[in-house]
This record gives structure tokens, C-alpha cells and sequence, in this order.
């Protein structure tokens, strides 16, 4: 709902039930969507009068409870979408909090610049991307979301609108990136994106037998390598533990592709409308029946075989296509049932990661859990205050949630949590359901977490900025 009436109480807003992107986690709040600096400033006054705390939501792709806030006010700012500046000399786009990566790699593409980092769907908004420092298939050689971003307005709790930078106000530009909406809301920013000749890749297929020669292949890979992506067969077993699929992908130059500068056009970066004959919005439901311990196993069985067959190969990929792999299949989280799904996402410090991995692999099927889907990445540190990076590699895991899994599946997740805590490992807000306050106090220590709570103190003493994760996460 869009409330556009001058004065009237956006606190009063009706109230919606709202879940987590896996729809596993829902809550219940209050609903409005604004469309300027002045309505968030409205927002804020009377939220503030009425007793109420306000979770920042942008697309709704995080996972769990980011932008959830039960019996609250949750503030949904899509409605901030135009895109301020484009200047396709220096490379730098200014635009509202509210555009989307899809709003953004539109207007820039034709002119040769496709964003430096992006997640696994188009759908996220730029201010969400800031506040959860979103990482992508390129971590290893460019870093996260924020090392690209140039400056960024902040509105504060207070109603100051401030311009934080490495230069201005560097402590809340650092802690800002990363902190969940916490300190504020970024109403614009400013973004560096990278040059391209092409809107095109080539992608080189590699199989591997174990873990250990997916990992040792994927570290080969990256020095020749723009982006480098790993999916593991979580369900395989014994010997085969481990096994997956690397795809590595360099951009191609104008000179190295037929109709190089065509496929900078929009009409070159359309996803296809069907898949083996099937129209994409109806691919969910087909998937549904599948979506079981039987079914995983058949399928990654397959994909596996035919990988095998593709050893080696390479082929011309548009970027869409290669970079959002969560948008070829519409509501593709219906298949997991009415339950939904969580992901839990761990970090490992290069050193601890392949027995770390096989430990967590191992734990998981010894329980009945396995994951469906594992996506493997290699990654590098930033300077940001609550970051998730660090030198090392990530797995991605998505569980089924049902009534009868819940509670062994939480159980489980906590069993994780210790195993990668114990070797220095850290999670990832955007895709976090399960974590504790304590884990958080032991994945990045009191000082992050004190100088983190000061800033917190400054902007926003009477703790206006809450969210069900920020109160699970950050007592």
C-alpha cells in the first residue's frame, strides 16, 4: 500500500503478513511503502510518537527475518527508484535507494558498463545490497557490494541526511555497508560499475570426483578467470563426497565475439521465455514433486552424468544468463512446499575449509538433512565493520523446511554454527535464519561489535531501527 497523503498517520498503515525471501520465517507488522526523503523523514517522526520500531525492506530477497518486524513497522522503499546521474565517461551512476540491480545493468549495459558485483537474482535493491554488502561470482577478485560504491545519503533516525565516504564520515560509511539498515536508511548512492566490450562471457565447464579436486581445480581456475562458480552434490556420498560442477567465465572482448556490440542490447540479455518447451512461470510446479530427498538425488545424479560429457567444453553465455541463475525459474521457492526453504551460507578461512566442509557435509546427511543445493565460492576480505569475507571459500546450503524437519533441522543448523565458529569461519546476514546473538558475539569479536553499538548509540539512542533479525542477532 502507497500512502501519499500529506500528514496523514503512515503509522496507521494496515497491517500484512510478510515473510523471509525462503519462506520459512513470517511475521506480522505494519505495511507502508514511500517514495521520497520527506515521507521516510514523515515515517520516522511517527513511528517515534507512536512506540513503534521500523524494519527497512527493499525486494525482499534476504532470506530470513532482515526485513521483518513483527507488531512493528516495516518501511518498504521501492517506491525511491529513479536513477539520478549516468555518466558513461567516468563509469559512476547515481540512483535512489530503491532501484534494482535489473533497473541498473538496463540503463548501463547499451553503454558498455555492467555492475561490478552482483548477487544471484536481478531483483535486489541498491540500498539492500549496500546495508547486507552482497557478494558475488567474482569475490575473489573484485570484493563485495560496497568496495564500489563511491558515497551513499544516509537518513538517520534523527532526520539528519548525511554523506557518508571513505572521506566523510568514513566510520558510518564503513559500518553502514554491512549493517543491516541498522544506522539508517540509504536514500541514494553512488556507484563505480566495470567496463565491458561485450555482453557476453565464455564459460568453461570443469567436473570434479571429490571435494578436495573441486577445490584444487577451482584454485587453478582463478588466476584466468573473471568469475568462477561451484555447484556441489551435496547428497553424494563416501568417495564421490563432495563432487560438483566448477563453471569459470571470462568477459569477452568486442574483437573475440560475432556481433559483439548487439549483445550490449537489451533485446540480447532476454532470458529465455521457455525451457524444453516449457513456459518458465509453470517450471516451479514441475519442480514440486521433485523437491524430496529421492528427487534431489535423481536429478543432481544426472546433472552430474551430463556434466561429465560437457568436461572442458566452453561457450558464449550472455551476462544475465550467467550471472542470475535464480531468475530462470520464477517463484522457483514454491517448489519447496508450503514450509519454504533456509540457506545457510558459511564462510571458512582458506586453511580449515576442505575438512571443514566434509565434516559439515558428513554431519548433515548423518542426520537426515542434506542440503538440495550447494554453491561454492572463493573469497577475499574487505574493510567493512560486520563484513561476512574473508580469505578463504563458502559453501551456500539450502535445506527443505516441513512441520516434522523444523526442529532437527534448527538443531542441526546450531551444529554448524559451532563447527565453522571453531575454525574462525563467519556467516551472511542476507541469508541468515538460525543465528544467535552468542555466535555473533564469537564470529567477530567485542571490538567490530563495541565500535559497531557506539555508532548505534549516536544515530539512533532509542533504538528506532529494529528488525527480527537485528533482535536475534544483535542484543
Amino acid at each position: 500500500m502507497t500512502v501519499s497523503v500529506p500528514g496523514q498517520l503512515r503509522t496507521q498503515a494496515p497491517w500484512r503478513a510478510i515473510s523471509g525471501f525462503g519462506g520459512a520465517i513470517r511475521s506480522a507488522g505494519r505495511y507502508v511503502t514511500v517514495t521520497s526523503v520527506k515521507a521516510l523523514q514523515e515515517v520516522m517522526g511517527q513511528a517515534r510518537e507512536s512506540g513503534l520500531t521500523i524494519a527497512w525492506r527493499g525486494s525482499g530477497r534476504s532470506y530470513g527475518d532482515a526485513a521483518l518486524n513483527s507488531d512493528g513497522l516495516v518501511v518498504d522503499i521501492t517506491g525511491m527508484s529513479r536513477i539520478l546521474h549516468w555518466d558513461p565517461a567516468a563509469g559512476v551512476i547515481a540512483a535512489e535507494g530503491g532501484v534494482t540491480i535489473e533497473q541498473l545493468w538496463r540503463r548501463t549495459l547499451p553503454d558498455g558498463f555492467w555492475p561490478a558485483v552482483v548477487p544471484g537474482t536481478m531483483r535486489p535493491t541498491l540500498a539492500g545490497c549496500l546495508s547486507m554488502n552482497i557478494h558475488g561470482k567474482n569475490n575473489f577478485k573484485v570484493g563485495t557490494f560496497g568496495e564500489h560504491v563511491l558515497d551513499f545519503q544516509l537518513l538517520t533516525p534523527g532526520g539528519a541526511l548525511l554523506t557518508c565516504s571513505r572521506e566523510e564520515n568514513p566510520d558510518l560509511f564503513h559500518a553502514a555497508v554491512g549493517g543491516l539498515g541498522l544506522l539508517g536508511v540509504v536514500t541514494s548512492l553512488r556507484l563505480r560499475l566495470k567496463r565491458v566490450e561485450t555482453g557476453l562471457l565464455r564459460v568453461k565447464v570443469r567436473v570434479a570426483g571429490t571435494l578436495g579436486e573441486l577445490l584444487d581445480i577451482f584454485e587453478a581456475e582463478l588466476p584466468q578467470s573473471d568469475y568462477a562458480v561451484g555447484w556441489v552434490d551435496c547428497m553424494a556420498r563416501g568417495r564421490g563426497l563432495g563432487r560438483g560442477i566448477l563453471h569459470v567465465a571470462e568477459d569477452v572482448a568486442a574483437d573475440d565475439a560475432l556481433r559483439g556490440e548487439h549483445s550490449l542490447s537489451l533485446e540480447a540479455q532476454k532470458l529465455p521465455t521457455s525451457i524444453l518447451g516449457v513456459p518458465r512461470a509453470l517450471l516451479w510446479r514441475l519442480m514440486e514433486p521433485l523437491t524430496n530427498d529421492v528427487g534431489v538425488r535423481v536429478i543432481n545424479a544426472l546433472r552430474y552424468s551430463v556434466s561429465r560429457l560437457q568436461e572442458g567444453d566452453s561457450y558464449l553465455q550472455s551476462q544475465v544468463a550467467f550471472a542470475f541463475l535464480l531468475d530462470y525459474v520464477p517463484q522457483w521457492w514454491r517448489a519447496y512446499g508450503r514450509e519454504g526453504l533456509i540457506q545457510v551460507q558459511v564462510f571458512l578461512p582458506r586453511a580449515a575449509a576442505r575438512g571443514t566442509l566434509e565434516t559439515l557435509l558428513q554431519l548433515c546427511q548423518r542426520e537426515g538433512l542434506p542440503p538440495y543445493l550447494g554453491v561454492l565460492k572463493r573469497h577475499r576480505p574487505d574493510p567493512f565493520l560486520l563484513s561476512h569475507a574473508l580469505e578463504g571459500w563458502s559453501l551456500a546450503m539450502d535445506f527443505r523446511v516441513t512441520r516434522a524437519n523444523r526442529e532437527r533441522l534448527w538443531a542441526l543448523t546450531a551444529r554448524v554454527t559451532e563447527q565453522v565458529l571453531d575454525v574462525g569461519g563467519r556467516f551472511y546476514f542476507a541469508k541468515d535464519a538460525v543465528l544467535r546473538s552468542e555466535d555473533v558475539e564469537r564470529m567477530f569479536g567485542a571490538e567490530p561489535l563495541r565500535q559497531f553499538r557506539a555508532l548505534r548509540d549516536t544515530v539512533d539512542p532509542e533504538r528506532l531501527l529494529s528488525s527480527g533479525l537485528s533482535r536475534r542477532v544483535l542484543k
